[in-house]
């Protein structure tokens, strides 16, 4: 298994490629210790990643939101190129960029990057659709956009309540979560972003929820746009999401993958996924 898995870290002003089973930071790291970092995931389609400058823009925010020191777009892009080399042009591949604020304040932080094939469940959502269950994530829908100290927007390693709402929603017998607000409006997935369709119109809830901003929505809207079909960013329900033509989780390595049941209730597409599919492909 470790020969489809490549570890790169930047270490003295240089990229140093590391075996898949050998260790790379220290037990006293802060992004281990209390999740004190941030991360991205980008998608490898043939050989290549089309979509990493969306990824770095957004990574270089996330970073900027927790004052880390972001070691900037050249260091990442070695990295990812490095991971790249030889590897299988036919073999699709998840490559995470992680930094972290290493051992504190005034030394170095922790730069690395991960490549390993995507997973055969990841390949079964996106192709077979997916069964979520909407759980409250606890907070006012306008409250975070006000509250930087609670990193509205910033994709952090701090992920055990995504986690955990996932192993609830497996309990529950489906694949994935939408949050909700607690006035019930539409927040996001644990790791992804919520897209529905209403009469011909693409949606996605606003970034003043506090949600991050999704490169591959973002990426499907443009497209859209371009094709003359409308697309627009306004507040939502799960009332909304069962009443939509419809509905999927948007993600960089999962793509668009479509929601075939909510809360228990079964639902259709009208035939869209394959048109949402074929913009994100172009």
């Amino acid at each position: 298994m470790t020969d489809e898995l490549r570890v790169a870290v930047w270490r003295d002003g240089a990229v140093q490629l590391v075996a898949a089973d050998e260790p790379v930071v220290t037990a006293f790291d802060q992004g281990l210790a209390r999740g004190d970092g941030v991360f991205e995931s980008v998608d490898v389609v043939g050989g290549t990643t089309p979509h990493v400058d969306a990824h770095l823009a957004r990574l270089a925010r996330s970073a900027a939101l927790m004052q880390l020191t972001d070691p900037g777009e050249a260091v990442w892009r070695s990295l990812v190129e490095a991971l790249l080399e030889k590897w299988p042009a036919d073999v699709e591949g998840g490559c995470r960029l992680y930094l972290t604020r290493g051992l504190g304040e005034g030394l170095p932080p922790t730069v690395l990057a991960v490549l390993a094939p995507v997973s055969a469940e990841v390949l079964r959502q996106r192709s077979e659709g997916i069964a979520v269950v909407s759980l409250g994530l606890g907070v006012p829908a306008d409250f975070r956009a006000g509250a930087p100290w609670l990193l509205g927007g910033a994709k952090t390693l701090s992920y055990a309540v995504n986690m955990a709402a996932l192993r609830h929603a497996h309990a529950r017998g489906a694949d994935d979560v939408v949050f909700t607000s607690l006035e019930g409006q539409l927040l996001e997935g644990p790791t992804s972003t919520v897209v529905w369709s209403s009469d011909g119109v693409l949606r996605t809830p606003p970034l003043e929820t506090g949600i991050l901003a999704g490169t591959t929505m973002a990426r499907l809207f443009a497209r859209a746009h371009a094709a003359g079909r409308p697309a627009e960013v306004v507040p939502g329900t799960v009332e909304d999401l069962h009443a939509a033509d419809a509905v999927w989780l948007v993600s960089g390595i999962r793509g668009a993958a479509t929601v075939h049941t909510l809360d228990g209730v079964r639902r259709g597409d009208a035939g869209l996924s394959a048109r949402v599919h074929e913009l994100l492909s172009r």
